[in-house]
């Protein structure tokens, strides 16, 4: 790649930024490789894909010659932690040491925000109206339950007077979802500032207002998707999107793009009417279409619809019933005045709103599989996911590719960088990027794993497919938690492997006497910090801790992975995307989404220069199968391998024994 001198100012700047970190500040040579190649993909007005190794400093890797453009950037994140990390740790550094005066915000969803125009209402009314037709479905149904409800909304109340941002991230307790729905607008009931009574006060106006005048604004990848969906009317406009953590962009657009309807979006548009209208025509029994839906679909829990809801006659009719009485439930709020008195006009132009999202999104359902159905609907694939325990079967849409969308309303004039430390195959072409204007590059990490770490795989247990392979497992996770004295993170592809193996580790006190923690005792934030300051704890849990924990030193010595992360056979959305790709879609599809949770997995163990540990698979496929463990292993960080144990157990002994 051609890198115009200026590049070289990006390179000073970087060291003159890092010199002030915490840890020593030395610049790293990925650092500054990414870096140019950032700065020369904003100056070429071409698109760039990183996969830039832990350790690599991404955010100042970007950030930096982001800023330095001079370019309206937007920042993208898949987790809330990097979004915080960002806008509460690196730009105010980066304000503060880069000698280049720019702003910066944080912009979320509308539901994230207090809205004042609801609390307004609740306290008109002493709070009853806003409690007024709750149900299991977020609304309380009791006294008792209105009466918690209603202290909780009190203490909101009390806090939205105080806060200047009206964020729920700065709330000191977590608030049921039905106090937060009070005061709160849900996706796509807001009618705008322009029709809203307090639309100037807004707190959710005011930070898109930031938003719209601020150099850098950071957002999440799923109001992202949002953004891509409207056409690229949501975000203010931006000449480069940066999207870290990368690998979760297909599937957050994709699921951005998709339709989801169950017997709760009925229910919760029920809520809204009852507190506007008191008598509702029994033609507009929303409760009754939400059941015949949830009875409609209950057959099919766990299955694609191969030709569309249309297809299956109770779903169709149960859908065609949902648009005929929603309709007339837009009639009867109709009725109403905008400027009805006591907060009731407001209410009815937010209950227009949800309406009017769950008509569209009904009607797309019920076309899915008829002779009306457009050539996009029928690259979507329709399924039902199976019932859960806080709510029945739910209908989702989806697209099989999500390319098209953002390559016809967002890439032609928005300059598109990925990053993250795995990066899945063809990326590039699968989110829609014209591969004539794209470049791709590969950032090594700056830690040494030759020395920091050893890969083991447990070549002597049986194949995962084998009936013996959970008692055998579970001797050999019982082994290496001795050798490592606790201080495991153990990744499973399952919750029910996950629960087994706690209980059988638990079963095995006092002579293993390493306190166990799960996955489902705990919120993730609480349970990884119990975990790191418990140094011989051990944390048991499934794929939502493959990534975006971190937990550098010796209270993770030990990762375990009990098997190859391969996606189900049966998951809906992939078996389409399969069949759309025929024969190769083991290597396109299945092969990279494993490589790149396995690598993900394996990256919980190294998180600084100083950390050493082992990663200890379970699985014997990543030694035996030598159709695809060579694309497993060129995944992974350069670790030491190893197939015997005694070396393992030395090795955590010297990491262990070490005051």
């Amino acid at each position: 790649m051609d890198v115009d001198p200026t590049a070289t100012r990006i390179a000073s700047a970087l060291a003159r930024v890092t010199k002030h970190l915490p840890e020593g500040g030395q610049t790293r040579s990925g650092q500054v490789t990414m870096a140019q190649a950032v700065h020369a993909s904003i100056r070429g007005r071409r698109h760039l894909v990183v996969e830039a190794g832990t350790g690599t400093g991404k955010s100042l890797g970007y950030l930096v010659p982001a800023i330095a453009a001079g370019a309206k950037v937007v920042v993208s994140t898949a987790t809330k932690a990097l979004q915080d990390q960002l806008a509460g740790k690196d730009l105010p550094f980066l304000h503060d040491h880069l000698g280049i005066d720019f702003s910066y915000a944080l912009l979320k969803g509308r539901s994230n925000y207090f809205c004042k125009q609801k609390a307004s209402e609740f306290n008109r009314t002493d709070g009853q109206l806003g409690l007024d037709g709750m149900n299991d479905d977020g609304w309380a149904s009791s006294a008792k339950a209105k009466e918690r409800i209603f202290d909780e909304v009190t203490k909101l109340l009390e806090w939205s007077q105080r806060s200047s941002i009206g964020d729920r991230a700065e709330l000191s307790f977590e608030p049921t979802p039905a106090a937060w729905s009070a005061v709160s607008v849900a996706a796509g009931e807001c009618p705008g500032a322009a029709k809203c009574p307090i639309g100037e006060a807004c707190f959710a106006e005011k930070a898109r207002a930031m938003a719209a005048t601020s150099d850098v604004v950071v957002v999440n990848t799923h109001l992202y998707g949002q953004h891509v969906r409207s056409g690229g009317h949501i975000l203010p406009e931006h000449d480069v999107v940066i999207f870290d953590e990368a690998h979760e962009v297909e599937d957050i657009i994709a699921d951005s793009l998709g339709v989801e309807i169950s017997a709760g979006r009925f229910s919760f548009l029920v809520g809204r009417l009852r507190q506007i209208i008191t008598d509702i025509d029994k033609s507009v029994d929303l409760i009754d279409v939400g059941t015949q839906l949830e009875r409609a679909l209950t057959p099919f829990a766990g299955e694609r619809l191969v030709k569309g809801p249309a297809a299956e006659e109770a779903i169709r009719n149960a859908l065609n019933t949902g648009v005929t009485r929603v309709n007339k439930a837009l009639e009867l709020l109709k009725t109403i005045p905008d400027d009805a008195a006591g907060g009731a006009g407001q209410r009815k132009i937010r209950a227009v709103q949800a309406a009017s999202q769950l008509i569209d999104d009904l009607v797309t359902a019920s076309e899915l599989g008829t002779a009306s159905a457009t050539d996009t609907a029928d690259e979507r694939v329709a399924w039902v996911e199976a019932e859960s325990k806080t709510r029945g079967p739910v209908l989702r849409i989806a697209p099989v590719e999500v390319g098209a969308s953002p390559a016809k309303s967002i890439w032609s004039d928005t300059t598109a960088i990925f990053t993250s430390a795995t990066i899945p195959l063809n990326l590039g072409a699968r989110l829609g990027l014209a591969g004539d204007n794209t470049v791709t590059i590969k950032v090594e990490s700056p830690f040494d794993y030759q020395s920091q770490s050893i890969l083991y795989c447990a070549v002597h247990l049986p194949d995962p497919r084998n009936a013996k392979f959970e008692v055998e497992s579970h001797r050999e996770l019982e082994r290496l938690l001795r050798a490592a004295g606790g201080r495991t993170l153990a990744l499973f592809t399952s919750w029910k492997a996950m629960t087994a193996a706690a209980e059988a580790m638990r079963a095995l006190k006092p002579a293993l006497p390493f306190r166990v923690l799960t996955q489902s005792e705990l919120p993730k934030p609480a349970l990884t910090k119990a975990f790191r300051e418990d140094e011989t704890s051990v944390l048991f849990a499934t794929l939502g801790f493959w990534q975006g924990i971190d937990v550098p030193g010796r209270a993770l010595s030990l990762v375990v992975i009990d098997k190859l992360p391969f996606s189900r056979p049966d998951e809906p959305l992939l078996v389409a995307r399969r069949e759309k790709v025929g024969d190769a879609a083991f290597r396109l599809i299945d092969l990279p989404r494993a490589a790149m949770m396995l690598a993900q997995g394996c990256g919980r163990l190294i998180r600084t220069s100083t950390d050493r540990g082992v990663v200890a698979v379970l699985d014997s496929r990543l030694n035996s199968a030598k159709s695809y463990r060579n694309d497993l292993l060129a995944a992974l960080p350069p670790m030491r391998r190893t197939r015997n144990f005694d070396e393992v157990a030395a090795f955590l002994e010297e990491i262990t024994s070490q005051p």
